[in-house]
């Protein structure tokens, strides 16, 4: 199957059918339904990705955690272990950070990363601040950073012991943020959000 065209978007779909695609266009699958990718990402989306992930890459390399950036498959299953065919969301977050091993397999991560960070583009706010947020938060993902390019913020949002979503107040430019899973990761946002 070639063409995301031949396929009803309103169907429902797991890992097992997410996996014969071969299609152009990037595609993710949440609670089995299909959204695409935005295009290729803009140099500044780029740029602030390649510097979290680089940061982190350095203060992770002699420690079992691990740091991802996309495309690379996340696998959210709802219970503890399935088949393909019992998983239905399938997400490529920007960055994230696994310090599980046994999540990581030659197909990239099954089960929560312990930190995700996603950078809006226009065309997926939406996606990322409803729909990925209620998986992450549902699946335990323990930190999520959303950044928003354009106004230079992060939002900040943690897991409590319900395993419920708060948020933390917002950091902009002018600003030192610290990871609160790995609390010696900090970044001065300056830097981050340099245009350079």
């Amino acid at each position: 199957m070639k063409s995301i065209d031949t396929l009803d978007l309103n169907g429902t779909y797991s890992y097992a059918d997410y996996l014969k695609w071969q299609f152009e266009e990037r595609l993710e699958l949440i609670k089995g339904k299909i959204f695409k990718m935005s295009p290729a990402p803009a140099v500044r989306h780029q740029q602030i990705s390649m510097r979290l992930s680089s940061e982190i890459w350095h203060l992770l390399k002699n420690r079992d955690c691990q740091v991802f950036a996309a495309p690379f498959d996340v696998r959210l299953p709802r219970f503890d272990i399935q088949s393909d065919k019992e998983i239905f969301t399938v997400v490529q977050p920007d960055v994230c950070v696994v310090c599980d091993p046994t999540k990581i397999d030659e197909k990239g991560c099954v089960g929560a990363p312990d930190w995700i960070i996603e950078i809006l583009s226009p065309g997926n706010t939406r996606k990322e601040m409803d729909n990925k947020f209620d998986v992450y938060e549902e699946s335990g993902v323990k930190e999520y950073w959303l950044v928003e390019p354009n106004d230079e913020v992060i939002f900040i949002y943690l897991l409590d012991e319900q395993g419920k979503f708060f948020g933390t107040k917002p950091a902009t430019v002018g600003q030192t943020l610290t990871s609160v899973k790995l609390p010696d990761f900090t970044i001065d946002l300056n830097q981050l959000f340099d245009k350079k």
